[in-house]
């Protein structure tokens, strides 16, 4: 017996769902890729993307997923060898920082805990050591996906330039891009990335850099570059060269639409929307916590991301939740990865998200809470309708 006819609610962090105004947008022929129109869509994307990333600073826009997007960020502005310093704050700077590895630099990592974020203090103290200014870059991410941690980047931002360390700042911005604020230029990042797949809501496949002109200066010297990855390669004059080769041209169609959605949405409503329905997931896992079996990953509130939102179970197997919520009522809950996994499960509330399918989703897990005897406290949907109620005015 199963309530799960209907569309399946995507509650996974990225791929996110789609509006269907993005889906219909990609249902067209292809357009020439030496037309005018397909040079217009590129320059407004580009100059859009700048825009979102709240930078000055050139955009680049490539055919590939976030991983592709860290490759893009490391070959054009480190030489092999370089020192680079990641900020570990859960699985990504770290998958960042290997592939630094894979490249060729020299990575150390400042060691963080998975339940918290990063410790500006403690980014200070291990600039202040490196007197000869051997690091070159420094990796972050703004929230983490499979933590659900949210770091504070433009206090990062500040203890660098407070040391005076002339250090890289670059910031991934996979799960928080188009979703809560992000200032690169006013919080002194000289690299941000980011991906399509996430607040951006739109198909898997697109990678987006901004390089500050610290950051392009750099680039001018770096020997990891490479051809499909290099910017210069993508400043060229002929329109082609942006994407070394054929323009992915259906997923800037959905791009664009996905962009005149949010810029007309405006993005302080949509960080608002964020903040508030990440606070409604929020009231109802404390609620559940009661049981003392689910519970926060993030111990700290004020580290917690508008974005996703990591529960941990506390020695209980959470497959056979995922299970029920996908296989009985069609909820799709992200599951715990890296050193989370089989211990976890994750709440996604970006990009195209509303309050319906917020409580929705929190009332299919509260139903599965019950079904399976897990033990939690009851009524965690209604508090998050309680402060909804209380938050959206009339």
């Amino acid at each position: 017996m199963t309530v799960r006819a209907g569309r399946e609610f995507l509650a996974i962090p990225g791929p996110t769902t789609m509006p269907d105004e993005v889906l219909q947008a990609m249902h067209r022929p292809a357009l020439d890729i030496y037309s005018r129109e397909m040079v217009e869509l590129t320059e407004t994307l580009l100059a859009e993307l700048s825009k979102l990333f709240a930078t000055k600073g050139q955009s680049y826009i490539y055919i590939a997923n976030g991983h592709g997007a860290w490759e893009a960020t490391l070959s054009n502005v480190l030489s092999r060898g370089d020192k680079v310093l990641v900020l570990e704050s859960g699985r990504f700077a770290i998958g960042w920082g290997s592939a630094a590895t894979a490249m060729g630099a020299d990575v150390e990592v400042l060691k963080g805990d998975w339940r918290r974020a990063i410790r500006p203090a403690e980014v200070e103290a291990r600039l202040r050591q490196d007197k000869d200014h051997k690091i070159k870059a420094i990796l972050a991410v703004q929230v983490d996906t499979a933590s659900g941690v949210f770091n504070d980047i433009e206090a990062i931002g500040k203890v660098i330039k407070e040391c005076g360390h002339p250090a890289l700042f670059m910031v991934d911005t996979v799960a928080s891009l188009g979703c809560m604020p992000f200032e690169m230029d006013k919080w002194g990042i000289d690299v941000a990335m980011s991906g399509s797949q996430k607040g951006l809501m739109t198909p898997p496949g697109l990678g987006f850099v901004a390089a500050s002109d610290r950051a392009r200066e750099v680039h001018k010297t770096a020997n990891m570059r490479t051809p499909y990855w290099d910017w210069t390669e993508r400043e060229g004059p002929e329109h082609y060269r942006k994407y070394a080769g054929t323009a992915p041209v259906h997923l800037l169609f959905a791009l664009r639409q996905a962009v005149n959605m949010l810029l007309a949405e405006g993005l302080e409503n949509a960080f608002l929307r964020h903040r508030l329905l990440a606070e409604a997931v929020r009231r109802a896992v404390a609620v559940w916590a009661e049981g003392q079996v689910l519970g926060f990953n993030v111990a700290e509130a004020h580290e917690r991301s508008n974005t996703v939102t990591t529960v941990v179970m506390n020695g209980n197997d959470p497959v056979s939740l995922h299970r029920y919520c996908k296989e009985k009522c069609g909820v799709v809950l992200g599951v715990g990865i890296g050193d989370l996994q089989g211990q976890a499960f994750r709440i996604a509330h970006m990009g195209h998200v509303n309050a319906p399918m917020i409580l929705g989703t929190l009332s299919v897990i509260e139903v599965a809470l019950k079904a399976l005897d897990i033990p939690h406290g009851k009524g965690g949907a209604e508090a998050a309708i309680e402060w909804l109620g209380e938050s959206v005015g009339a």
